[in-house]
């Protein structure tokens, strides 16, 4: 029984790292493209924001999800980051169906 709860464990630990390596690499996504831009490139703006702010808000939501519980926080503490990673979920819903309606806009054929 002790060896199956380590492993649950591991895999709750495991999410909240993918949760961070995706707020990193957000955090890196958005210092290299300031990195183009101070170079004079000219950067796609939809598809920069999008890239800039979906992984941040979905790291934030993996670590948001499992991190509370596996540092034993008190339980309104837990239901105010639940509630605080629905409003995540709605916000990166919103970007992604914006985002969606850019990319498969019709196009002019002219």
């Amino acid at each position: 029984m002790i060896e199956g709860d380590m492993m649950l464990r591991f895999m709750d630990w495991s999410v909240v790292a993918m949760g961070c390596v995706l707020v990193l690499g957000s955090l890196g996504s958005r210092w290299r493209e300031r990195a183009k831009i101070s170079n004079g490139d000219n950067p796609d703006p939809g598809m920069h924001y999008l890239w800039a702010w979906l992984p941040l808000l979905m790291g934030l939501g993996m670590i948001g999800a499992k991190a509370p519980g596996l540092l034993h926080a008190p339980h309104p503490v837990v239901e105010i980051i639940d509630a605080l990673n629905f409003v995540l979920a709605v916000t990166v819903l919103i970007f992604t169906v914006r985002s969606g309606r850019r990319f498969f806009r019709p196009r002019g054929t002219t």
